[in-house]
């Protein structure tokens, strides 16, 4: 069985309800705006955990299982503790991106190219759509940049414990999460404590309250909040919770959201659209480009950043 969380068919409808565009098939953005293609770079569907044909299949699926099996509420707050004193190294969000070209995420069933890639296509087919709202250019930019929690100068974390689609814990594993089999060799699957929709959480609490799998989504929202940045909250949302598929693609978790959440996810669901849609083997002028992000990283962000 194939299991594909999003829908293109039906995102691709929506979207073009909104824009007018031409498609070409071998381009991510054209001057008519971005479209997203109907597969990923190895031309097959896009989050597909299942098919054993996807040549990443039994990389992808042993990270999941690890990160199943190891993402327990104290190991969260462990890592949490360790990775919020932001001493591992100070440098700009530049000199961050550029670290991404060492970094190939082992959970993307869509990609095997250096992240860096991927920060500036879905940046770019961001820009085109959205003009005017350059925050949401460089949220795109960022997004992914905690990956760096893979090198070893940042700890050298396993991939289970840096990358894939993020969770609540605390609280019982809801079945929308890819790979849920796997949650079955989490000691806190069978704990009391944690194994209720609830778990050690109030509905309403809102998900700032919600201790999530660790990952590069937590670290990177750590790293722009402790350093003043003054990206909107919509920005700080995104880059937080854009691993967050079982919520913005399953409606999973809702019942811990707040008003504040309600209004961020529309944001969240515009993102994700040209964070997993844009995925492609074509690349993007980085010198070309960098000018224009360079200026964004001066507006949002101080010179030098610690991580």
């Amino acid at each position: 069985m194939t299991v594909i969380v999003e829908n293109p068919v039906e995102d691709i409808e929506l979207f073009e309800q909104k824009k007018e565009i031409h498609f070409d098939p071998d381009e991510v953005v054209s001057d008519g705006g971005f479209t997203m293609p109907d597969s990923n770079a190895f031309g097959q569907s896009f989050r597909d955990y299942e098919n054993a044909e996807n040549e990443r299949h039994q990389i992808v699926e042993q990270t999941y299982r690890l990160q199943h099996s190891n993402q327990t509420y104290d190991y969260v707050k462990k890592m949490r503790e360790e990775y919020s004193r932001l001493d591992k190294a100070e440098m700009s969000i530049w000199e961050c991106c550029e670290l991404l070209n060492d970094v190939v995420d082992e959970s993307d069933p869509d990609l095997d190219e250096p992240q860096i890639m991927h920060l500036l296509q879905s940046a770019e087919a961001i820009r085109k759509d959205y003009p005017d709202e350059d925050w949401l250019h460089l949220t795109a930019l960022i997004h992914d940049l905690g990956k760096i929690l893979l090198l070893p100068q940042f700890g050298g974390l396993p991939q289970w414990s840096a990358v894939g689609d993020i969770f609540p814990v605390g609280c019982a594993f809801d079945e929308s999460n890819v790979h849920y089999q796997f949650f079955k060799e989490n000691p806190d699957f069978n704990d009391p404590k944690y194994n209720t929709k609830n778990g050690v959480y109030s509905e309403g609490c809102g998900l700032s309250n919600v201790l999530m799998s660790f990952g590069h989504d937590d670290y990177m929202y750590l790293v722009a909040k402790e350093n003043g940045t003054t990206l909107p909250s919509a920005a700080l949302f995104v880059i937080r919770y854009h691993s967050f598929y079982p919520l913005h693609s399953c409606g999973a978790y809702k019942h811990l959201m707040n008003e504040e959440d309600v209004e961020n996810l529309e944001w969240l669901q515009i993102f994700n659209k040209y964070d997993l849609y844009s995925k492609s083997k074509v690349p993007v002028d980085v010198e070309k480009v960098k000018p224009y992000y360079l200026s964004l990283i001066d507006k949002y962000f101080p010179a030098k950043v610690k991580w």
